[in-house]
Formats: structure tokens, sequence, C-alpha cells
């Protein structure tokens, strides 16, 4: 008797796949005498399709981000996910000495064509040959959370991760959509990887994927199987596990449940509708015992419920407004504070971000990140180890982690923009056999913040540190008596090492050939040119250097040049201050130009302004040098955060 594909692979399955034991049957939802079934997509080939280069395949910061249109292959590039993939596919095999990965897990932030795009990975994973695909149940995880897993899961067998995100981005139609690849150790492709990922997908002729497979049902019970070829498996896996068992090696959840019930303490969490939501809830109310009450937009949703996924204080303008703050994060005068969340906070599309905010107190990352830096010993995850070994921030963030560093005697980086730079500096020791950093602690100015639990930065961690900052500077407050507060936290640091007054002006959806122009300038005029000549104007404000910053891995020695213009400037008090410009490698289209304004201020009778207030004259300043209005036709940012 001849015996089909499908009866054979059944066979082998049931007989032979490591997922087929009684125990790993089980769903976790039906755990009485329900064994789980391995489910199986029709006969299936492998095909081989042509294809032609498509242009602009370039990754950016923190991977390709497009139009949703473009990916869907509606611009009139018919195989534009398929393509991508197989380049990945093809420099992630090249990088591992020819042999295809194993174990790649994809999962997505939950946008908008998340669930299609999964479809299309997998079947160009199978016809490739990928032996273990996993997908989170739902088809949704949060960017920590899949590192988590990368590092962890089945003791750290995955070769890499595909995820699906813009991050902070709108998603929608016409909104973006994005791909990104974390590697081995969890961390996000650098700079070696996208570049050749880049090459190949200007050189590719075909692509491998499947044909007559069934799709895969993302919501089927975790552990459950699809067997795609006879070489290719799907597992639905449980999203949140590994990312929980993370945590709890970092805080002390035990500790955090009894005080996050202590009166005088409440939490208002807004997760923007995107993939951190859940995550939330898992820990906020399932793990520490917070009422339903502290969530906020905690439903995934593939358009963000129409809102701008990215937690700064224009797009979380509910949050800010429900903590008593001002549209420019200085306290609201007519908020009454006894009567507000002690801590606030939330996430971007992909859980990897956060805003950090206490009543009528607004926390900047790079003041968060120093805070955290300051108050190693309220953080298990440091404190166990006698504190960070290592520190750094990206260079557009604000001094204001350097000052505490130099005081604790803590090594100190300064890196480009993008957490991929981070990675080495994370795993010196564990990938290279060098100076050990961990437990290291780092962030960018752009909301994120992380240690070195996982690779990626981390939304959650970071309102768990806050939380046990609190808890720590509450240990021997009595019951009854008024807590510690975020603001009293921030006050009592800014008089210890002053106060880097630092907002952000972003310039979104500038045309490319007028952003490029406004960087040139820069460049040529300054950078390049005699600034000698250039006199300070009515305000005072003189120009006294300009550089562009270029950065040597201390780690694997790799250089990277191009990584953002830096003016400084001197007040008539001499108080120092610096403006630094970059064009964004994470949107979808056109260019954003990012200014970064800082302004030291050691005097902390001066310490009670509002940022934007503080550095308007600078941003004057510097507006008018490098002739922003006239270049771009923009005579205000879209956003000031």
């Amino acid at each position: 008797m001849k015996l089909s594909f499908g009866s054979i692979v059944a066979a082998f399955a049931l007989l032979s796949s490591p997922s087929a034991s009684t125990d790993a049957f089980v769903p976790k939802q039906h755990k009485a005498f329900q064994p789980r079934s391995v489910v199986l997509s029709s006969t299936t080939t492998v095909a081989d399709v042509p294809t032609t280069p498509i242009q602009g395949m370039k990754p950016g910061t923190s991977g390709l981000r497009k139009k949703v249109e473009v990916w869907q292959g509606k611009e009139g590039d018919k195989y534009y996910v398929e393509n991508f993939i197989q380049s990945l596919l093809d420099t992630a095999t090249e990088k591992n000495e020819g042999n295809v990965p194993e174990t790649i897990i994809v999962a997505g932030d939950g946008r908008y064509y998340n669930d299609e795009a999964i479809q299309i990975i997998c079947k160009v994973l199978a016809g490739n040959g990928v032996s273990n695909i996993w997908i989170p149940q739902g088809g949704i995880m949060s960017t920590p959370a899949v590192s988590s897993a990368i590092r962890t899961r089945e003791g750290g067998i995955a070769d890499g991760a595909i995820i699906l995100t813009a991050s902070h981005n709108p998603g929608g139609p016409g909104e973006d959509f994005g791909i990104k690849y974390n590697e081995a150790f969890g961390q996000p492709a650098g700079e070696d990887f996208t570049d050749k990922l880049y090459e190949k997908s200007l050189e590719i002729s075909s692509f491998k994927t499947i044909e007559g497979a069934s799709d895969i049902d993302l919501n089927a019970p975790e552990g459950t199987t699809y067997q795609l070829t006879d070489a290719s498996t799907v597992t639905i896996i449980d999203p949140f596990k590994e990312y929980i068992d993370v945590l709890k090696g970092c805080f002390d959840f035990e500790a955090l449940s009894k005080f996050a019930k202590r009166p005088g303490f409440s939490l208002l969490f807004d997760g923007m509708h995107g993939a951190g939501g859940p995550f939330a809830r898992k820990v906020f109310l399932e793990e520490l015992g917070l009422p339903e009450s502290c969530l906020l937009r905690c439903d995934p949703r593939p358009d963000f419920g129409k809102c701008h996924p990215d937690p700064n204080l224009a797009y979380a303008a509910d949050l800010v407004k429900k903590m008593g703050l001002a549209a420019d994060g200085s306290a609201d005068p007519s908020a009454d504070i006894a009567a507000l969340p002690a801590l606030g906070a939330a996430n971007d599309g992909d859980g990897d971000r956060n805003l950090i905010a206490g009543a009528g107190c607004f926390v900047t990352p790079s003041d968060s990140l120093a805070l955290i830096c300051d108050n190693w010993r309220a953080i298990p995850h440091f404190s166990k180890s006698g504190g960070p070994k290592g520190v750094a921030r990206s260079m557009p963030s604000s001094g204001a982690l350097d000052v505490v560093a130099e005081a604790l005697d803590i090594p100190f980086f300064s890196t480009p923009t993008g957490w991929k730079f981070f990675g080495n500096l994370m795993s010196s020791k564990e990938l290279f056999d060098k100076t050990d950093y961990t437990p290291f602690l780092c962030g960018e100015e752009s909301f994120g913040t992380g240690s070195d639990h996982i690779r990626e930065k981390d939304g959650l961690w970071a309102v768990l540190a806050w939380m046990s900052i609190l808890m720590k500077a509450n240990e021997d407050v009595a019951e009854g008596e008024p807590l510690v507060q975020v603001r009293d936290i921030v006050n009592e640091h800014w008089a210890k090492y002053g106060r880097h007054y630092y907002c952000r002006y972003d310039y979104e959806g500038v045309e490319s050939d007028a952003a490029n122009k406004v960087m040139d300038l820069i460049r040529e005029e300054f950078v390049d040119g005699d600034i000698s000549t250039i006199l300070a104007d009515e305000s005072g404000i003189k120009l006294t250097a300009a550089e562009e910053f270029a950065y040597t891995d201390p780690v694997d020695g790799s250089q990277t040049s191009k990584q953002g213009l830096t003016l400084s400037f001197e007040y008539p008090s001499g108080d120092p201050a610096r403006v630094v410009y970059r064009l964004s490698g994470t949107g979808s289209a056109g260019a954003t130009i990012r200014m970064y304004l800082e302004k030291f201020e050691g005097d902390k009778a001066k310490h009670d302004q509002s940022a934007p207030t503080a550095l308007k004259s600078l941003a004057d300043r510097a507006l008018q040098l490098v002739k922003m209005e006239e270049l771009t036709g923009r005579d205000s940012p879209t956003v000031i955060t």
C-alpha cells in the first residue's frame, strides 16, 4: 500500500516529535485529560519562486519599516515580505557557517497585517528547511518578551527571532509595518548582519516557500503543532512564561505585591493598545494584585485604537493629564496632587519603550536612567551583585547618567543610538570572553531603558524598577504617614547632582532632500568650517564647538561613523549647553529630524522650570543657525517632548 505524505508525517510526529509527549499535549486551559493533538496541514510542496530585487530594503536602527501597503505588495512589488525574509534567512544561514537556523521565533506587536505576514513568513521558513518555528499564542508578543524567549526557552536553543513591529510608529491602513531580526543571544541584529541582508536583497533571484499549506490557527492552544513539511514544524507557545520568569529574577515580586496594596500607592499604566498591554495585565494584576482600574488601553488593536503608540508627552496625553501634568511636562497647578496616582507609566506599540511619571512630576528618560543607576540598591538585579558593573547611554541622551556613574565609579559608555550598540557591552564576557560588565544598565533618550536581563529595552522592567525605588524610599515610612513620592526622589536627585534640562524637538515626515540639506549645512559650515567668526546673537548664547559623533566599539573594535552632529554652546553665565541633530532611522517615509537640547543647571533654586521653557532660547538660537525653517519649510516641530 502506498502511504501519503500526510500519513507518514502524522505517524512520525506522534511517535517521535519531542512535543508529542503526554505532558506536552495537555493544553494549558484544559488540563483535565484532553490530549493536545498534532494538527497537520494538507500535503505541501516546496517551491522555488523566481523574483527580482526590490530597492530600499535597507534596515534602520531597528529593522526595516515601510508603509503597510508596501509590505502587502500594493505598491507594485508583489513579493516584498518574501524577498526580505529570504534575504534575512540567507544572511543568517551564511553567518551560521552555511547551516540553516534550526529554531526561529516569529512574533509581532499585533499591528495591522501582523497575522497575514506571519503566515507568509512561516511558509518561507519552512520552504528553506527551518526545523522549529515558534509562534506565540495569538501571534502577539512584546519585543522584550521575545528576547527573553530567545535566551531562555528550552535552555536558549532558539537561533533568533523575526519580530513584526514598527515599534512606536502608527499602525493600520496607510500606516507603518516593520520587520526586525534578533540574534541568538536575544539582541537586535548588528550592522554587519543588516548590511549583508541589504546586499542580498539587491542580488536575490528567487525565494523558497511551500505551496498547498493551510493557514496556521494562531489562536490554537499552547503546544499545538503544525507539520508544514517533513522537516519543519510550527509550535504555538506561551507568550508570557519566560518573560515573567526573567522579571522575577530581577525584582522581588512578593515585596512589590505587598507594597502595591499599601495605602497611598496606586499605579496607572497606559498600554497604548500595543503588545505590552497583555503583559502589563499579567504582571500588575495577576502577579502583583493591583486592581483592573490601574490599566488603561491594554487591549492590543491592529490600529492601536487610532493612537500614535509612542509613550511621550504628546502621544500619551490622556495619561499625562491624569498624572496632573501640563502638556510640556510641568505640574498642572489646578490638579489635586493628593488624588493622583503615585506612579504613572506607558509602553509603546511593541512594549519596549516607557514613560515614567509621578503625581505632578514627569521624569525624562535621561533622568530616569540616572535615577535608576543612583538607586541601584532598590533593585535586586543590581543589589545582589553589589551594583551595576557597567552603564551606557546613547550619545544624544543627556549627561545625567555620566555624573552619577562618575560619582559611583562605574565604567561608563556613550554609544550611537540603537539598542544593538548596547548588545556587545552587555555580552562582552558572554560572546567575546572579555570584561564582564554585567549587571549592566543602559538607556536612550527615546524613552528606552533596560538591563542585561535581556538584550532589548524593556518598558515593564522600567516600571518595576520605579516601583522598587518607591518601595525602598518608603520602607521606613510608618503606616498612615504620607508616602515619599516620585517628585521627592527626583528633587533630591537634582539637589545632589544638578539638573540636566533636556528636551527633544521632532520634525517628522520632512522631505528627505530637505532633511539632508540641514545636516549638510551643519557639517559643512560648523563641523568642517570656521566657527570662530560666528558671534553670539541677542540671547548671548555663543557657539563654542561642533563635531560629528563616531564610535569605536570597545568590545569588538568595529567602527560606526556619522552618528549625530553636535553643536556646543555657552550661556552668558558660563553654563554649558549642547544641541544634537540626527536623522532618525525609525520612520517609514520621508525623514524625521530630531533635535536634542540640553543645558546643565547646578543651582537648585533654578530647578523648577519646565524643560521646554528653560531651553527655549537655546532652541531658537540653534534653529536659526541651521536655517531649519528656510530649508524644510517647517516653522515649528511636530512634537516637543
